[in-house]
């Protein structure tokens, strides 16, 4: 029989581990450095994608850049789904093979998507300098791809869409009001309007206008009680118009998250809540599983909120 396969733990595979395979005459440290070489090929990993080999440590394949350990995250080791593309624990993006900004497929050659012309690497946000993964400003929510901008300007087109921003512009204006607290309050607002008045009355008398009608300030203040109701009932529209805008499960991730970003009124604090875990997050960019779909949710100003994704 021959010699080397009589050598405890060494077999066939060790044609293929380098210049000990010529030898007939192993010293114990030699053994031991060809066993651990087998080891290490026994627990190389097999790219599911394009069947490259790769080291037993390796996350990402190196020949496509397909992820290898699904159901652990690459880049910080903690525990995910096998079908989520997002770590919510160090706020990753983890799949190589597909784009951020479409759900195109990408090759490992790829440094632009082929389909929507995206950089690998991300877009930094012109409005804020915000490096981003997807198609929608993380910080300021501005659009960064074409097709953003796209579907930005079809969503306005939308009555149920303008509805919603006239609401949040309301319910932004009710916030901003100072409310009267008191009974003193009350009287310097008395006296503010009238003193306004007596102004615009004089200024028309010197224009030569008679009989002046001094129309009401816009912006004239109220009681607080009053306020918080008229709070309330635009807070319940812009709730009522955001559910029936909610967004059902679909297929891309990156297709729930730019439709969800695009739809989102300025003038009101949201939060995105996924049908995943139900979970809050400031957009559903911060979402490892946008694809199950979710809604907006009105917080309004000065709320906390258990956001899972603000640092």
């Amino acid at each position: 029989m021959d010699e080397i396969t009589q050598k405890p733990g060494i077999n066939q595979q060790q044609k293929q581990l380098g210049p000990l395979e010529t030898s007939t005459d192993y010293t114990p440290q030699q053994t031991q450095v060809f066993e651990q070489k087998l080891a290490q090929t026994a627990q190389a990993i097999k790219c599911p994608n394009c069947g490259t080999i790769n080291d037993a440590e390796a996350s990402y394949c190196s020949s496509c850049g397909t992820m290898l350990r699904s159901g652990i995250c690459p880049n910080c080791g903690s525990e995910m789904d096998a079908d989520t593309d997002f770590c919510e624990a160090c706020h990753s993006y983890v799949r190589h093979d597909i784009c951020s900004f479409c759900g195109a497929d990408l090759d490992s050659q790829d440094v632009y998507c082929p389909a929507c012309g995206s950089p690998r690497g991300g877009i930094v946000c012109p409005v804020c300098h915000t490096l981003n993964e997807f198609s929608f400003c993380k910080q300021c929510g501005s659009a960064l791809t074409e097709e953003a901008k796209h579907l930005v300007a079809e969503i306005k087109e939308i009555p149920q869409y303008q509805e919603l921003v006239k609401a949040a512009m309301d319910y932004n204006e009710l916030e901003m009001q100072l409310p009267i607290l008191s009974e003193r309050d009350m009287q310097r607002e008395k006296a503010s309007e009238d003193f306004r008045e007596r102004v615009l009355r004089l200024l028309a008398q010197d224009s030569g206008i008679e009989n002046v009608v001094i129309a009401p300030a816009g912006n004239k203040r109220i009681m607080k009680d009053e306020l918080d109701v008229r709070k309330e009932e635009v807070k319940r529209k812009i709730t009522e118009l955001l559910n029936n805008m909610a967004i059902p499960p679909q297929m891309q991730p990156a297709k729930v998250r730019n439709y969800a970003m695009a739809q989102k009124p300025i003038g009101v604090r949201l939060a995105w809540q996924c049908n995943y875990k139900q979970a809050l997050h400031s957009s559903p960019c911060g979402c490892a599983k946008p694809q199950l779909g979710g809604k907006w949710v009105v917080l309004g100003h000065g709320i906390n909120a258990d956001i899972k994704d603000d640092k």
